[in-house]
């Protein structure tokens, strides 16, 4: 820090040394190495102990990266940036000042200004962004087994890993946007990448297809995640409730035959036995009055 403010005061600004920075701001991939390119212009012939390069964030001045005379200066580096940086030696008689920054964090995300001295100074900042993708997401939804149409079913869908945070869609089986009844919650990790949850409460219908859709704002990537639910029709009934509804129905025809034909066989086991009755009463009463007629004398 103390070496910038002495490299403020004795530089002379001139309008002859330009530094050249990215207008947009550099994305960089969470756990990549980046480049945060930095070039001047306007010196043509210089030495090398003549030049100056000074990195740092821009809000809080800390410093990133030091070199002059001819070497890396790191006494007042950041520690969080310790053994993270390292410039192109053999590119700077070249006008490249660009710093090479190891391992992006989330906690790297900022502006950097790019500062340049030979006899003059100029400088530049720029903006870096950190990007991570997200896991490929999973749609999951409770444990009913029985689902039919009318029912209230709640659809989760879930990713990890990411940053910065994602923007959820879901979509029905027609495409069409579902913006009722979602929430999505995002919270990050010690590393400060996010884990997305998002629910969608829906009326099922039948055969209904839901998609939740991920996207990375940064990154420009989609991830999707598809489910569809087959929930039976009350109005037709589910065919094994046909097999059972069939088989009572056989049943009942059985039985109904079988009282039939009992009720028939009782009937006709009744008549034969009023009639084996009725035959015996006759023999008995024809009987009888044989044994009457024997036992009555002959008139003389």
């Amino acid at each position: 820090m103390l070496a910038l403010l002495l490299f403020a005061l004795l530089a002379v600004r001139s309008h002859a040394l330009i530094v050249h920075v990215p207008e947009s701001p550099v994305v960089s991939q969470f756990g990549m190495d980046t480049v945060l390119n930095c070039s001047f212009s306007g010196v043509s012939k210089f030495n090398l102990s003549d030049l100056s390069v000074f990195w740092q964030l821009s809000d809080t001045k800390r410093t990133v990266h030091n070199y002059w005379q001819s070497r890396d200066q790191l006494t007042d580096q950041d520690e969080r940036f310790s053994n993270r940086t390292s410039l192109f030696p053999g590119q700077l008689k070249f006008g490249n000042a660009s710093l090479l920054l190891k391992n992006v964090r989330v906690a790297d995300e900022g502006s950097y200004s790019c500062f340049v001295r030979v006899e003059a100074y100029s400088s530049g900042a720029m903006l870096m962004q950190v990007a991570a993708p997200f896991s490929k997401p999973l749609v999951t939804w409770g444990s009913e087994s029985h689902l039919k149409p009318g029912d209230v079913v709640a659809l989760t869908c879930v990713a990890y890993g990411g940053y910065p945070e994602a923007e959820v869609l879901w979509q029905d089986g027609a495409g069409q946007n579902l913006t009722d009844n979602v929430t999505v919650s995002q919270v990050a990790n010690e590393e400060g990448l996010f884990s997305v949850k998002s629910v969608l409460t829906v009326i099922l219908e039948p055969d209904s297809t839901y998609n939740c859709i991920l996207t990375n704002p940064l990154l420009g990537d989609e991830a999707q995640a598809s489910v569809t639910i087959t929930g039976q029709n009350p109005v037709f009934p589910p065919v094994a409730l046909w097999v059972t509804v069939g088989l009572a129905v056989c049943l009942l025809g059985l039985l109904i035959a079988l009282a039939v034909v009992c009720r028939r066989k009782i009937q006709e086991s009744c008549e034969e036995m009023r009639a084996e009755e009725e035959a015996k009463e006759l023999e008995e009463a024809k009987e009888l009055e044989e044994a009457k007629s024997a036992a009555t004398p002959l008139k003389s």
